[in-house]
């Protein structure tokens, strides 16, 4: 299996255990010891670089489709019983994602352009 592969494999969990743990009770998610907003940033920013590394050169398409995804989330918690939906989550969320997908793309450009030069 290829690196690559791995990484878009890492990807995908990730995005099913965002979805999962933001749609179960309460009671039924795990608690760390972060910060509510850190949690939220830590595991967007991972699924964006992930999904960055997993499909390199897609980056403004994986920007746009997990703006949409946390979007889609948040709003999906309004239905979700004892979870609420709040604006400054997708706002994080969204920002963290991009941030993890930017970083992949300059890593990928880094790499790109070492292999140039040897």
């Amino acid at each position: 299996m290829t690196t690559r592969r791995l990484f878009q494999l890492a990807g995908w969990a990730c995005l099913i255990a965002i979805a999962a743990l933001s749609l179960v009770a309460p009671s039924l998610r795990p608690v760390t010891i972060l910060p509510h907003d850190l949690e939220h940033a830590a595991i967007f920013a991972i699924t964006g670089f992930t999904l960055g590394l997993g499909y390199p050169n897609r980056t403004q398409l994986q920007m746009s489709v997990l703006i949409v995804f946390a979007g889609v989330i948040e709003l999906a918690q309004l239905y979700a019983p004892g979870r609420h939906a709040r604006v400054i989550d997708f706002m994080v969320d969204a920002f963290a994602a991009c941030a993890g997908v930017a970083f992949a793309a300059v890593l990928m450009r880094l790499r790109a352009r070492a292999g140039e030069t040897t």
